[in-house]
């Protein structure tokens, strides 16, 4: 199998190994990370809808996010939308071990295309798209 060695600025090895799935093992030490899950925009956009919503998903997921330079408030859809804007905690799609290396849905490596991480003991898979 075709492994991969990363050392990032703090000394810290991570191994990534090309699995026969096309997917990739990450091995390392992931004590101190940050993590980023996915947002769920669906009960947001469907009321929105039921209230006579016209803008497409992408549009209103940016709306949603909307805040105005000069005051900071956020847009209309924001304030009555955002909160039922939720995260999914089951869908990992961001990993940054102190240090590096920063990994993220759609980045590239060892040749493959990001599309999630799930959690195993060694690390992490990388599922690849």
């Amino acid at each position: 199998m075709k492994t991969e060695t990363y050392t990032n600025r703090y000394g810290d090895e991570f191994v990534f190994t090309l699995l026969e799935d096309g997917n990739i093992q990450w091995d390392g030490n992931f004590e101190h990370s940050r993590f980023g899950v996915a947002n769920v925009y669906d009960d947001a956009y469907n009321e929105y809808k039921k209230d006579g919503g016209t803008l497409s998903m992408k549009e209103f997921i940016k709306e949603v996010h909307h805040y105005d330079e000069d005051t900071y408030k956020p847009s209309e859809i924001g304030k009555t939308y955002r909160e039922l804007v939720y995260s999914d905690w089951d869908t990992i799609t961001m990993v940054d071990p102190s240090g590096g290396p920063y990994l993220t849905n759609d980045a590239k490596i060892m040749g493959k295309v990001i599309k999630g991480f799930k959690p195993n003991d060694g690390g992490y898979i990388i599922l690849t798209k």
